[in-house]
């Protein structure tokens, strides 16, 4: 499908592609582009869009055409007047550690939308990988093993840094984290919903596999994980004024790199609601503590 004037150029040959001649700020967006968008996504994973004009109430507009909107976040502030929508600010924290969004949770988002706010003058950039391209690479018996694993996530850890480092506005930003905890069982391997490719779903609140000691549990992590972050399976987004990035959370994770010497970043987050996981045996992931109604409906 395509639509007239609209241009998909690839950014790399596994993962990201730009959209060009598309406008995401125009509010009579038609059923036959979002599918367009929607088929490009499943096959790209990560779409930037730049030298767009939108506001707060844009971006929750255009994420809203791919479902229902979730709230900010399960545990962390919204911004003042709009409960959709994270601040992703470099003064309250970085998440610059693999993860896919909300994964504690028993339905992930589905789809995350990041616009730019402020953006440092170098640096800042958000890596996103494939975990579908990942799964691909894994040696036939480790994906054979991987296939039958599931791994409790949890908001409950050393986020980023370990306490002890902290000062206290830090230790407060945790506090507040995991003032709500949350476990959840999901498959390692999650059959995506609409297209049926089969991706790694790990990343740093993934802490332990169901029936091995934390030991086992973070090397089988790590392995895992190291085919996730290979180079070829990465996109790096460098940040611009006016600029919205729109990815698949259903198979892919990100890292934004603190490599821009403390100067003011900022982005604003929109989620949309997504459906429980399902590993390749069918069976769904299991809530395990915590409810997160408050947050999302399941898709």
């Amino acid at each position: 499908m395509t639509t007239i004037g609209t241009d998909v150029r690839k950014l790399t040959g596994r993962i990201g592609a730009e959209i060009i001649g598309f406008d995401p700020a125009a509010g009579d967006l038609d059923a036959s582009q979002i599918a367009f968008l929607t088929d490009a996504l499943h096959e790209h994973k990560a779409l930037v869009f730049r030298n767009v004009e939108l506001d707060d109430e844009g971006q929750q507009r255009f994420a809203a055409r791919f479902g229902e909107l979730t709230k900010a976040h399960p545990t962390v502030p919204a911004v003042d007047g709009a409960p959709t929508i994270l601040p992703v600010d470099s003064e309250q924290g970085r998440a610059n550690h693999w993860h896919t969004d909300v994964t504690f949770v028993l339905n992930p988002p589905k789809a995350s939308t990041l616009r730019s706010l402020v953006v440092p003058p170098y640096g800042g950039e958000t890596l996103i990988a494939n975990a579908g391209a990942a799964y691909r690479d894994l040696p036939e018996p480790l994906r054979a093993f991987a296939d039958t694993l599931r791994a409790e996530h949890t908001n409950d850890y050393d986020y980023v840094r370990p306490p002890e480092t902290l000062d206290e506005k830090e230790q407060a930003r945790r506090a507040q984290f995991v003032s709500r905890k949350y476990r959840t069982l999901h498959p390692v391997v999650r059959v995506h919903p609409a297209t049926g490719e089969r991706g790694l779903f790990i990343g740093g609140f993934a802490q332990r596999i169901a029936g091995l000691s934390v030991g086992e549990s973070r090397d089988l992590l790590r392995l895992l994980q190291s085919y996730v972050t290979r180079p070829e399976n990465i996109v790096r987004v460098a940040w611009e004024p006016n600029q919205l990035v729109l990815f698949d959370n259903r198979i892919t994770q990100h890292y934004a790199i603190d490599n821009y010497d403390g100067l003011p970043r900022r982005l604003n987050r929109v989620t949309v609601a997504g459906d429980i996981p399902a590993g390749i045996d069918g069976a769904p992931s299991e809530s395990l503590e915590g409810d997160a109604s408050h947050y999302t409906s399941v898709a």
